[in-house]
């Protein structure tokens, strides 16, 4: 053991202080807070507040609508499962592997562009209608998980 692997028994550092608690603490009289001033009283104007000026969150446009409960879906075409081997699974975690996709977000729908040359069982959150046309038309499977 070195003096530079030292370290604090866990739980004995806290990253909050005491504030105002004399001049040997190193933050005591004015607290952090400076000398007098609005922003060393109580009652401190709140955040974004500029003076009265009309504040920036205001001036800015708005535009628009966000759904907060929109999904944000991965789309791959048919023609990205040749690369797949005859007769396998195609699941998102193997799609992830074979690095076909980095990040599923909230699912993954396959699209029918394009050929498929190859049968598969595909499971994946979703499917349009002509990808589902083309894996079935090669005997393979398309379930939705």
């Amino acid at each position: 053991m070195n003096l530079s692997e030292l370290k604090p028994a866990y739980g004995s550092k806290h990253s909050d202080f005491r504030k105002g608690r004399g001049h040997g603490s190193g933050n005591g009289k004015t607290a952090g807070k400076g000398h007098k001033g609005q922003k060393a009283r109580s009652g401190a104007p709140r955040l974004g507040f500029e003076g009265g000026q009309m504040p920036l969150y205001r001036r800015i446009p708005k535009r628009g609508f966000t759904n907060r409960n929109t999904k944000e879906i991965v789309a791959i075409n048919v023609d990205v499962l040749n690369r797949f081997d005859d007769g396998a699974t195609v699941t998102v975690e193997s799609l992830i592997e074979n690095g076909v996709i980095k990040n599923p977000r909230d699912g993954v729908k396959i699209l029918g562009n394009g050929k498929l040359t190859k049968k598969l069982d595909v499971k994946v959150n979703a499917f349009s209608a002509s990808a589902i046309e083309k894996i079935q038309a090669l005997g393979g499977n398309a379930e939705v998980v």
